[in-house]
């Protein structure tokens, strides 16, 4: 709704895809320069919007600045489940690589964060889906499943499928999980 100017019931599907893109971006350090590139903006629109996203979300730079710091004095970060990256590059004397491994430190703990989780979901999913003989997940890719099964059960199995992804943990707030439904990946 920020990114285009409108009241969150007015955003469609595809301005959220647009927005997430931006919005992930900005979190792993996109410039105002790729901003201005990803959007169209100028690049002084781009860097108003930057420093906007950023005052509107202090807790969020804060956390930025505590993993750069993490990832300089303890030599890695990790993701909420614990598991961690080395971050030797930090303290490079190549500015090209240390930014490099920076922008790899701030993205790992959420990006890997998901990922752990996109795990769990699969596993939660493989127990709930097992009885369902003619029912198998083909593919996964980033947060998204693919799941095959019968015509007469597909409504029924993505309504078990969203409730497992929403589920599979407990964040402090809501996961939420869309479904689709089609006779081949080209539909959905």
């Amino acid at each position: 709704a920020q990114v285009y100017g409108r009241e969150p019931e007015d955003v469609t599907k595809n301005m959220r895809r647009d927005a997430k893109v931006i919005n992930f971006g900005i979190l792993y350090g996109m410039s105002p320069h790729g901003l201005s590139v990803a959007t169209g903006m100028t690049m002084a629109a781009a860097k108003d919007f930057i420093d906007k996203y950023f005052q509107l979300r202090k807790t969020m730079l804060n956390y930025l600045d505590s993993l750069r710091t993490q990832a300089r004095e303890e030599g890695y970060v990790e993701t909420l489940f614990g598991r961690r990256r080395p971050t030797p590059d930090v303290k490079s004397s190549n500015f090209i690589v240390r930014q490099a491994a920076e922008r790899a430190a701030l993205n790992m703990p959420i990006q890997g964060t998901a990922a752990d989780i996109m795990k769990m979901a699969m596993i939660d999913l493989d127990k709930s889906l097992k009885n369902r003989r003619d029912t198998h997940m083909l593919l996964q890719i980033h947060d998204a499943v693919l799941i095959e099964c019968p015509e007469s059960e597909a409504d029924e199995v993505a309504r078990e499928v969203k409730n497992v992804m929403e589920e599979v943990v407990d964040l402090g707030v809501k996961l939420t999980a869309d479904t689709s439904i089609g006779k081949n990946w080209g539909e959905l």
